[in-house]
């Protein structure tokens, strides 16, 4: 699973013309499967991504995580994260989970989370055309890949 990690001020999820979800304060978590994931990717994101201490403390130290700030997260499915960009300029999307894997995976991704936080998280809408508004806090912005974490 590749994830990029957005801490925000404020961010929401429009489809439709529609708010889905929107949270104030937290993390904004875009979210790509690929079929070698597992159980145990999910886990460790999602453990990295609630205690990732990059909120400031009072001595204004990123020293705080989501969970200490009693912040929220909003997560999204964003399949385009597992491109590969080595070849022309087209952008391949072979490494990315069709809909049957994908769907588990991103469902479960998001209920580990939510059990992690203690709180429900806000999600987009796995394969909807979504329009996302954030504020980017700091910027932080940290890309991580659980294929990476050894």
């Amino acid at each position: 699973m590749r994830v990029v990690i957005q801490k925000v001020t404020r961010c929401s999820v429009e489809i439709d013309g529609k708010i889905k979800s929107s949270i104030g304060r937290g993390l904004l978590v875009l979210v790509g499967v690929e079929d070698r994931d597992t159980d145990a990717d999910i886990e460790w994101l999602s453990n990295k991504i609630v205690n990732m201490r990059i909120f400031e403390d009072a001595n204004n130290v990123m020293n705080l995580s989501v969970k200490d700030v009693d912040g929220e997260v909003l997560i999204v499915s964003q399949f385009t994260l597992q491109a590969s960009t080595k070849k022309g300029n087209r952008p391949s999307y072979i490494k990315a989970s069709k809909h049957d894997f994908a769907i588990p995976m991103y469902e479960k991704f998001c209920a580990k989370v939510s059990s992690d936080l203690g709180k429900t998280v806000g999600t987009g809408e796995f394969g909807a055309d979504m329009k996302v508004s954030l504020l980017n806090d700091g910027p932080t912005t940290i890309f991580m890949d659980s294929q990476n974490k050894e």
